[in-house]
């Protein structure tokens, strides 16, 4: 704890310093665990505490409200004065805000906002460690070099504002990433796994994925750039469905600058877009992946909880329920800030720090690659950017491991490509679902560790070009 004082004493004596019209104070309780290993040998461990304390302050403007945001780490008394003015000072020097609305006030508190953090430590990675230690000396006697790091974080967060709120998350976040390479490295394949508490980690599963993997990479093939029947992994379909929901919001469809815009300022909004009965959600209460029941937004513009960059400060402390973005293959809802919803008449759709694409298919991924007469199955992807928002076109690299399908098995490893594909089409164009599991995006897993998501075979996905990555 950073000195004597507790979140929630803090949260409180924020406000009181306050003379701002309203104030909106966050303190975020952070601890953290984590373990590294290299060349099939640990390299180090270590634990951390955090803690960072934002001010939004609100003033009168002439045109309006306008905010001011400071936040800080390793605050103590001396500092709390100075975050309060700089916070109103910023506050008065700013434009009138364009989405200013009331601060939510009618909401219960939450029932242990009066409680000390949650915490993690080492003893979560007991067992964890203990299996690892095994794996990676058989690795060794193997000559294959296992790479990677586990790690866990716990952060609770204080929200208060003058209006009355005080509300409490504690959030849990931990995630396990394996690389394994041949001894002379010319043969790579990556696992990642996310987790709440470790228990579900099973480090022999990921062992076996690899070692398969890396047995399938023995023979080595080069296929030219093309449009290829391909299966995309949980992971890979994962991280364009978040980049998805990023773009996904009510304002940029209604204006015409999105994948989501009709002509005449419409939207998609009631057509279906999928081929498949697919159902992209976010529910803070989905079982494994739960999150923040209510908005927690620090900077204007900016929801670290979730994943759009229109979250308004604004919208602070809104409860959160399941939300059907796709339902069964239509479009249902575009995220959607109060102000946003006023805007387009759109239904208020906050963003939620989940995304689940829930398939009724029973079938795994090794079922998909049995029924494949000639195909591709990629590890991850890599480096995605966009190239054209207004069809929310991507661009990036398959990484780690691309393999070769030809009746129904994995045959070889081939070279890897840049794609250039659009999310959306992919899920227009998709043929098969595998059942959804849990799974770590490999590109916005620093950011985003809670999905689910279903295996896809599109059957010509677009490989642009041939990449020298491994």
């Amino acid at each position: 704890m950073h000195g004597m004082t507790q979140p929630h004493d803090l949260v409180e004596r924020l406000l009181s310093l306050s003379t701002s019209q309203d104030c909106i104070v966050i303190v975020d309780e952070s601890s953290a665990v984590n373990l590294r290993w290299a060349q099939n040998s640990l390299t180090n461990n270590g634990t951390g505490r955090g803690r960072k304390v934002t001010v939004i302050a609100i003033a009168d403007h002439r045109q309006g409200r306008s905010v001011g945001v400071v936040s800080s780490s390793g605050v103590d008394e001396a500092d709390l004065i100075y975050l309060v003015r700089a916070a109103e000072d910023a506050a008065h020097a700013n434009e009138a805000a364009e989405d200013s609305l009331p601060l939510i006030s009618e909401s219960p508190s939450s029932a242990h906002f009066h409680e000390p953090p949650a915490e993690t430590g080492p003893h979560l990675l007991f067992d964890f460690a203990a299996a690892l230690g095994a794996v990676l000396g058989r690795a060794h006697s193997e000559g294959i070099h296992l790479y990677g790091f586990a790690t866990h974080n716990m952060t609770s967060s204080y929200l208060g504002t003058s209006t009355g709120l005080r509300l409490r998350h504690d959030q849990p976040s931990g995630t396990v990433q394996m690389n394994a390479r041949s001894a002379d490295h010319s043969r790579s394949t990556w696992v990642g796994r996310a987790t709440q508490d470790f228990a579900d980690i099973d480090l022999e599963e990921i062992e076996n994925e690899l070692l398969t993997r890396l047995h399938w990479a023995q023979r080595r093939i080069d296929l030219p750039p093309g449009n290829y029947e391909t299966i995309l992994p949980p992971s890979a379909v994962a991280d364009l469905l978040v980049y998805q929901m990023w773009c996904a919001t009510a304002r940029d469809a209604v204006e015409g600058r999105s994948a989501f815009s009709a002509a005449g300022g419409r939207t998609l909004l009631g057509q279906r877009i999928c081929s498949l009965p697919l159902t992209l959600l976010s529910d803070p209460h989905f079982p494994s992946l739960q999150c923040a029941p209510f908005s927690l937004v620090h900077v204007p513009g900016d929801d670290i909880a979730a994943f759009d960059d229109e979250a308004s400060v604004f919208d602070n402390g809104i409860p959160l329920e399941r939300t059907d973005w796709i339902h069964e293959g239509t479009l249902n809802r575009l995220v959607a800030t109060r102000h946003g919803a006023q805007v387009t008449g759109l239904p208020v759709a906050p963003s939620i720090g989940n995304l689940i694409l829930e398939s009724n298919s029973r079938r795994t991924l090794e079922d998909m690659v049995a029924s494949t007469q000639h195909g591709l199955l990629l590890t991850c992807l890599w480096s995605i950017r966009p190239v054209e928002p207004s069809t929310l076109l991507l661009t990036g690299l398959t990484r780690d491991g691309t393999y070769l399908i030809e009746n129904g098995e994995v045959t070889a490893e081939i070279n890897n490509f840049r794609f250039n594909e659009s999310p959306l089409s992919l899920l227009g164009r998709a043929t098969e679902a595998s059942a959804s599991q849990r799974t770590l995006c490999r590109e916005w897993g620093d950011w985003f560790t809670r999905a689910a998501a279903p295996a896809l075979r599109i059957p010509d996905f677009n490989m642009s070009s041939t990449s020298r990555s491994i």
